[in-house]
């Protein structure tokens, strides 16, 4: 049974993106798949700093969160918007967990065989696209397969219902379509 780690780069209490990866976790787990679902508020973290490193190594929460990673073979990532990138919250919680913890670690240990897919939900019109394409490169450089399909919301703040599910039916099953599809890759390569 494949193991999936579902985050988004929010720590907004009413986040989108938080909504918008329980709905692709729920299609992840409806195909089989065994999904851990996080708020990155519950790993707060320093930014990163080589001298705070060198001083006292990695924050028991980059440890912690990092180990997550490692004990899954995929992602599920929703990444809001800001300013045409991902965020900074999602930026350095992935930057501390690259960093080895011993000479003998391999590099990216963390992210290595990994695969993932990303969404997106943003006030704006583009629906956060943008970030999606930043944050793709930004994961294959950490040696992250992601997948080709991908889903934004655009128009965030009136996309959702209020007991969180997507208003659109056709968003809705494409979030869920989104969980269904890492599952279904990850189960071939288990």
């Amino acid at each position: 049974m494949p193991r999936i780690l579902a985050f988004s780069g929010s720590a907004r209490a009413e986040s989108f993106n938080q909504r918008l990866v329980g709905i692709a976790a729920a299609g992840a787990r409806a195909a089989g798949a065994e999904v851990t679902l996080v708020n990155l508020a519950d790993y707060p973290m320093p930014f990163f700093n080589q001298d705070l490193e060198d001083r006292d190594g990695m924050p028991e929460h980059a440890r912690a969160f990092k180990r997550l990673l490692a004990a899954h073979d995929g992602f599920l990532i929703a990444s809001p918007e800001y300013n045409s990138a991902f965020t900074p919250l999602l930026k350095n919680t992935l930057d501390w967990a690259s960093r080895a913890e011993s000479d003998d670690e391999p590099g990216l240990m963390a992210f290595k065989g990994k695969v993932a897919v990303l969404m997106a939900a943003s006030p704006g019109g583009f629906g956060g696209i943008r970030s999606l394409m930043l944050l793709r490169l930004f994961l294959n450089h950490l040696t992250v397969l992601v997948l080709p399909d991908q889903l934004v919301v655009p128009f965030a703040h009136k996309a959702f219902n209020p007991d969180g599910s997507l208003a659109k039916a056709s968003e809705q099953e494409a979030a869920l379509g989104l969980g269904r599809r890492l599952a279904e890759a990850l189960s071939r390569q288990v």
